[in-house]
C-alpha cells in the first residue's frame, strides 16, 4: 500500500438530477466548512464512472457519499460497509452505462479495492432533471456532516473550521 492515501472521501451524483446530485452537493458543503489534512482527499465523483478507477485503487479507505434509492422516508441516512452495500446493489452492466458498482468490481478484480464505508440518504425526488436539490436534502447536510465527522473521529483524523 505504499504511496496510498490513507482515506479518500468521495462525493458521487448527477448535479443535473436535482437530490440525485446530493453527494456531490455535500462534499463541496463540506469542503466550505472543513479543512482536512493533507493526507485525506476529498473528492467531487460526479458521474465520472471508470475515471474514478483511479481514485479509489490509491487510496487505503474511502467514505463514499451518495444517494440510496430505497423504499424509506426521503433524507433517511444509511451508513453500509463495501458488503452490506452490494447486497442491495443490482449486478454490474456494461461499460455503456457504468455504475460505480461496476468500478468496485474491476478494482476488487485488480485486487486493488480499498476499505470502503457509504453514507447514504434517500432521495425526495429520483430521476427528474433539476439543477436544485429539494428542501428536505439540503436540510440533510448537518446531519450527514455528524456522520461522515463520527466516521472521521473514529479514524482520528481531525479537522479544522473554516472562518466563513
Amino acid at each position: 500500500m505504499a504511496g496510498k492515501r490513507p482515506l479518500t472521501i468521495l462525493g458521487l451524483g448527477n448535479i443535473l438530477l436535482g437530490d440525485e446530485g446530493f453527494g456531490v452537493h455535500f462534499v463541496r458543503w463540506f469542503a466550505r466548512r472543513h479543512r482536512l489534512p493533507p493526507e485525506v482527499d476529498l473528492v467531487d465523483g460526479g458521474t465520472m464512472g471508470y475515471v474514478l478507477l483511479d481514485t479509489l485503487c490509491n487510496c487505503e479507505a474511502m467514505i463514499v457519499v451518495d444517494c440510496l434509492k430505497a423504499a424509506d422516508t426521503p433524507g433517511s441516512l444509511y451508513r453500509f460497509d463495501r458488503r452490506e452495500l452490494e447486497a442491495r446493489l443490482p449486478a454490474p452492466t456494461s461499460a455503456h452505462e457504468v455504475k460505480f458498482a461496476d468500478v468496485l468490481c474491476k478494482a476488487e478484480m485488480m485486487g486493488e479495492c480499498p476499505e470502503i464505508t457509504f453514507l447514504c440518504i434517500v432521495p425526495e425526488r429520483y430521476g427528474e432533471m433539476d439543477l436544485e436539490m429539494t428542501a428536505t436534502m439540503k436540510d440533510r447536510f448537518p446531519a450527514m456532516e455528524a456522520l461522515l465527522m463520527a466516521e472521521l473521529e473514529a479514524r482520528r483524523i481531525a479537522t479544522e473550521a473554516v472562518d466563513a
